[in-house]
């Protein structure tokens, strides 16, 4: 940008924002709580406006590239209201640092704004060169892959915007195949601070810093990433925080919950002579060879055990009814309940139905896929609302009978039934929601693969759960081994051909796993790092297994020792795991579902005037809102600590006091 078109621009902006320079001294400006995204269509801006929408930070998207998109000038960055100067956007993030190309008068506006009112300015993806502050990559500095890279936070940056890291920041290598990241490392020259760097063969160079020039302050970042690369979800929350000087709509945190579905009843076992399950409806030749897979009361004390370790309570989702079968069974004693019991205030209980029927239609299994009976006149046959009822309550029943406190308004019924499931039972059993209304349940569980959205079930609302790739009808690491082999390897090699068969949704293995060390080594590396990547995505979907999982070879375990243990060296204790109950994540959905419904209506408005934050929502309402230690809500009388800490800021879902029309906040000093 030349001088004569920033003077312009500087000119322009104060003739509309601030028409005398006695007003700009005495008016403090109002700046609206929204950020500017200039998009290129690259992964990098894409990540950051992911972050901003999936954390509940309004935005205003401007496609670089799109016919007829709006010119970004004075008029378009700020005007007045009520008589007092207002920046409509209280960040602004750019593809590079200069996106508009040299001499824009675009660009020559932004910089005018941002020296301004103090706005900030994210370079979502840069080189390294002086422009931004750093030395170009051939004095100290480093260009090329990045897989594998191990950066760490500086101490400005364990300050600043990166406080909630431990300090480390690995770069993805997923295969030594495909390469995965690529960037630039430079050193930084004067006005620069480095956050994030890395080692380079003169000492240590910059990917992720603050370059202050001009009036202006920049967070350049050097290498380029997408939003599912753990190099960003570590950064992200710092990004969004850096952005908007730590005040803003939306909030993040990183949760995990982990559902044992069917405790108390056996699982099939899977057959590796048969490639299927024996019991199961579609396993032919399976007639007489069932067997089953159910935890013993040593697996109980165990469980136990590893949550006290781990800090990490499990969900256990119960057949009380089917366990009773069970016993009655096997000499009418039970050790795996009687050692549950003892422990059941170490456990959250769930409602999984009493013997863990099949809650839809009535099906007919004598077709590959099944499919709905119907009576004489054509209509459906469905499990009627009382049986349905009845699965809930005497399940319920029994619970309180034994000590065991549950929540009654959650309720996973087996396999999901009930609930529409494609394409065998497009529609929910109509019965189902008047029984759920019979039984106070609020919140019923869902199968994310299937339906990954929330949505209503007569009162209820599901919450939709992630299924684990740690099979339910395998107990030994050599099972888990042979059935993956069999979904994930072609015909050729040995497998279903499953997987060439769907190649956009699934991808063929190149060779068989071995059944010895394929599942330590391979499977559950893989399916740690799927777990992870919601935990760090803010996403508080629960992930589901199954008993067996927690029986004989112990399969979950070393899944779930592998996610905690990552997250908690990469994370500091300020940003702990938040491991909540179903019916938390229901209302956190929900919340969520009205919160982004009420943005796209354009309904919301906030801004900070000094220290003074507002935000208005509709009635009924919930904002999220994020902002520094030491903020005080206004309340009718006085004021209080507002929000919750977590990750080095408070935030909170809130709504205005009584006899109040807005949410206002005091920011500290």
């Amino acid at each position: 940008m030349n001088r004569a078109a920033a003077a312009m621009a500087v000119a322009a902006l104060m003739s509309v924002a601030m028409p005398a320079a006695t007003a700009q001294a005495a008016v403090t400006p109002r700046i609206d709580l929204k950020v500017l995204v200039v998009d290129d269509g690259g992964s990098s801006v894409e990540a950051i406006t992911a972050q901003l929408r999936d954390t509940g930070v309004p935005y205003t998207r401007v496609a670089l590239g799109g016919s007829g998109r709006p010119v970004i000038d004075a008029g378009f960055l700020a005007d007045t209201v009520d008589g007092r100067p207002r920046a409509k956007y209280q960040g602004v993030v750019l593809p590079n640092e200069n996106p508009f190309g040299e001499g824009s008068a675009e660009m020559a506006a932004l910089s005018a704004y941002e020296t301004t009112y103090g706005i900030r300015q994210v370079d979502a993806y840069t080189w390294a060169h002086p422009g931004v502050g750093l030395e170009y990559t051939d004095n100290g500095g480093y260009s090329g892959q990045l897989d594998g890279t191990q950066a760490a936070v500086t101490t400005a940056g364990k300050a600043g915007p990166f406080n909630y890291l431990a300090g480390q920041v690995t770069f993805e290598d997923n295969s030594a195949l495909v390469p995965e990241s690529y960037g630039f490392m430079g050193k930084p020259r004067a006005g620069y601070t480095s956050y994030l760097d890395a080692p380079v063969s003169g000492g240590r160079a910059s990917l992720v810093g603050e370059y202050a020039h001009d009036g202006r302050s920049e967070l350049v970042v050097t290498f380029g990433y997408n939003q599912y690369q753990q190099q960003f979800r570590l950064l992200a929350r710092g990004i969004v925080d850096w952005l908007t000087q730590g005040v803003h709509l939306g909030q993040e945190r990183q949760y995990f919950a982990v559902h044992v579905d069917d405790v108390f009843a056996p699982d099939a076992r899977w057959s590796k002579d048969l490639n299927c399950t024996p019991g199961d409806y579609a396993c032919a030749g399976g007639e007489g060879k069932e067997s089953t897979i159910r935890m013993t009361a040593a697996d109980a004390q165990y469980a136990a055990q590893w949550q006290t370790s781990k800090n990490f309570k499990l969900d256990l989702l119960f057949n009380a009814g089917a366990g009773e079968e069970w016993k009655a069974e096997n000499g009418g004693t039970d050790a795996l309940t009687a050692q549950l019991i003892a422990d059941r205030a170490k456990y959250r209980w769930m409602n999984h139905t009493y013997t863990h029927p099949f809650l839809g239609c009535i099906q007919d299994t004598t077709t590959v896929p099944w499919t709905c009976t119907k009576n004489a006149q054509g209509a459906v046959n469905w499990m009627s609302r009382a049986e349905i009822s009845a699965q809930i309550r005497d399940n319920n029943n029994w619970a309180a009978a034994k000590g065991i406190t549950t929540d009654r308004t959650e309720l996973v019924t087996g396999e999901h039934s009930g609930l529409k499931t494609l394409p065998e039972q497009p529609v929910d059993n109509p019965n189902l929601a008047g029984a759920l209304a019979d039984n106070g349940v609020k919140w019923a569980g869902s199968d994310n693969s299937r339906e990954p959205a929330q949505r209503a079930v007569g009162a209820a609302l599901t919450v939709p759960r992630y299924p684990m790739n740690v099979y339910y009808n395998t107990g030994t690491n050599a099972e888990m081994a042979d059935e993956y082999n069999w979904i994930y390897t072609s015909r050729a090699q040995g497998g279903s051909g499953t997987c060439e068969d769907n190649p956009a949704t699934s991808t063929c293995l190149p060779a068989p796993l071995s059944t010895a060390s394929g599942y330590l080594d391979y499977i559950v590396p893989a399916e740690a790092r799927t777990a992870l990547r919601h935990v760090l995505a803010n996403d508080p979907r629960p992930h589901y297994v199954h008993q067996s999982n927690l029986a004989e070879d112990r399969t979950l375990y070393p899944v779930l020792n592998q996610v905690l243990d990552t997250y908690r060296a990469l994370y500091a204790p300020s940003a702990p795991i938040v491991n909540q109950s179903m019916k938390d994540t229901g209302v956190e959905l929900s919340r969520r579902a009205a919160w982004d419904k009420a943005l796209a209506a354009g309904q919301v408005t906030a801004y900070r005037i000094g220290k003074d934050v507002t935000v208005k929502a509709p009635s009924g309402i919930l904002a999220p809102v994020t902002a520094p230690n030491g903020t005080k809500k206004q309340l009718l009388l006085g004021t209080a600590d507002f929000g919750t800490a977590y990750a080095g800021n408070r935030s909170a879902w809130t709504s205005p006091e009584a006899l109040q029309s807005a949410v206002t906040l005091k920011l500290p000093s």
